[in-house]
């Protein structure tokens, strides 16, 4: 007994060292399109515009450079209390307790049994009818212990791909900060600039209220015609629909920034709806470089260890070819209460499980075209990530520039605007000229202000656009 216990141990410790895994390692392919020299270079928006941005890394906190502290707090609860962010965290620890799960199966399964009765056995069942067995306590016991040979490396690749599974919900995790402190600066630069076109549309009421009271005045002057202050009063009143519009706008996103920092709409402070300047860093914008950024973004990260992972079930798929083999110890105990422990009713076995599906592989080989049809699409998909990320950065880039130089322009226009104004009024107060010309000067010059804070608001937008495609803020 003791001979043929060692030579199935020696055995069986052959089988173990003779481990090997099948399957191809995951290695990044060398035609990827993250692996071009033109990927990682410089953005062909920002060299166009070097006045606009700089090559310097993007710091990890981008918000930070607009040196409001109102925005760093929204920005600091959001990323504490969000509620998408909360079940990204549930995907993370779900995907790490799979990793669990998989190493697992490395472990030997260790079944433990016991069990007692009162009673007798039936005479008939023994063939003797008029056999009247005793009442007798009767037991049985037993220990199983399994364990399976990783010999071709179904455990080892369903480990790795489970890691992987579980790196790609670490980048979605960040990618999901990343978007969090995005949208919470672009929801709090909304407030802002709705505060602002608001002002601004107060502003031309005002203003064309005043010019409104004017041509009453020299009405009642004799000069002037009561048209004159119809036509004012009806600009007076165009300009006061807007109101409304733009308070229920700034109103929708404060309750948008409440649901980015996990708050109920009626919990938010009304004080943010006094801000009247929006956030944006006028500076020279770091931006780096594709190499940086093709590092830096979650998504891209996501997309490869997925692609692993993908790779690594190509493993787990081949090895369903191999047969498995399970090592396996049964040891037990039953009989008479009385005989507990008597070595006439124990029981042990050991030895090796082998199983194994053959001659038909058509299965196994439908399984492994599978994963490899799987893995080609997820190398499609980090491509595609990769593309799509650069594009959204030099969009981005591009649209943001171009609006500054928009901006520009707009403000000229508004100070040339106003210039007019001011002249068609003193012509009007000289009576020089009737109030037609007022009135369009002053139409003008509401609606060039209404432009310069939409382009403001604008800017404030595409600025988070531009941050939020260079995917930074998840550190």
């Amino acid at each position: 007994m003791n001979y043929r216990l060692s030579t199935l141990v020696f055995c069986s410790s052959l089988l173990v060292a003779g481990c090997t895994v099948v399957g191809p390692d995951y290695k990044r392919p060398q035609n990827a399109v993250i692996e071009r020299s033109s990927a990682q270079g410089a953005f062909a928006s920002a060299r166009a515009a070097t006045h606009v941005y700089s090559d310097a890394p993007l710091p990890a906190h981008w918000w930070r450079l607009n040196h409001d502290p109102v925005l760093d707090r929204l920005v600091a609860q959001a990323l504490a209390a969000n509620a998408d962010l909360r079940a990204a965290q549930a995907n993370l620890a779900r995907a790490r307790a799979a990793v669990a799960g998989a190493r697992a199966q490395q472990s030997p399964v260790i079944d433990v049994n016991a069990a007692a009765s009162y009673g007798h056995s039936s005479g008939i069942q023994q063939l003797q009818p008029d056999l009247r067995p005793p009442d007798r306590w009767s037991y049985s016991s037993g220990l199983n212990i399994a364990y399976q040979a990783d010999l071709f490396g179904q455990i080892h690749r369903a480990i790795e791909a489970s890691q992987q599974d579980a790196q790609a919900a670490v980048a979605a995790y960040e990618a999901a900060r990343v978007t969090v402190a995005a949208e919470t600066a672009r929801s709090y630069a909304a407030i802002c600039a709705t505060g602002m076109q608001l002002a601004s549309a107060k502003k031309s009421v005002r203003i064309q209220q005043e010019s409104s009271d004017i041509a009453k005045q020299l009405w009642q002057a004799g000069r002037g015609t009561q048209l004159d202050i119809t036509r004012a009063r009806g600009l007076v009143q165009q300009l006061s629909a807007s109101i409304p519009t733009l308070q229920a706008q700034q109103h929708v996103a404060l309750f948008r920034l409440a649901t980015l920092t996990g708050q109920t709409p009626s919990a938010m402070p009304a004080s943010l709806l006094k801000c009247t300047t929006p956030p944006r860093f006028t500076g020279s914008i770091p931006v780096g470089n594709g190499k940086q950024l093709l590092r830096r973004r979650p998504d891209i990260r996501a997309a490869e260890r997925k692609l692993a992972a993908a790779t690594a079930r190509i493993g787990v798929a081949v090895s369903q070819l191999y047969p498995t083999i399970t090592l396996g110890l049964a040891s037990g105990s039953a009989g008479p209460m009385s005989l507990l422990g008597a070595k006439s009713t124990s029981s042990v076995s050991i030895g090796p499980l082998i199983s194994w599906t053959v001659p038909n592989t058509g299965a196994a080989q439908a399984a492994i075209a599978q994963a490899r049809a799987t893995a080609d699409a997820e190398y499609a998909h980090f491509d595609a990530t990769v593309l799509n990320a650069l594009q959204e950065t030099e969009s981005a880039l591009v649209h943001y520039a171009r609006q500054l130089e928009r901006h520009v322009t707009l403000k000229a226009a508004r100070d040339t605007v106003a210039q007019a104004a001011r002249e068609a009024s003193a012509l009007y107060r000289a009576g020089k000229t009737d109030y037609l010309p007022v009135l369009d000067a002053q139409r003008t010059l509401a609606n060039a202000d209404s432009a310069l804070a939409t382009s403001v608001a604008q800017l404030s937008n595409m600025q988070v656009d531009v941050f939020l495609a260079l995917g930074g803020g998840w550190e």
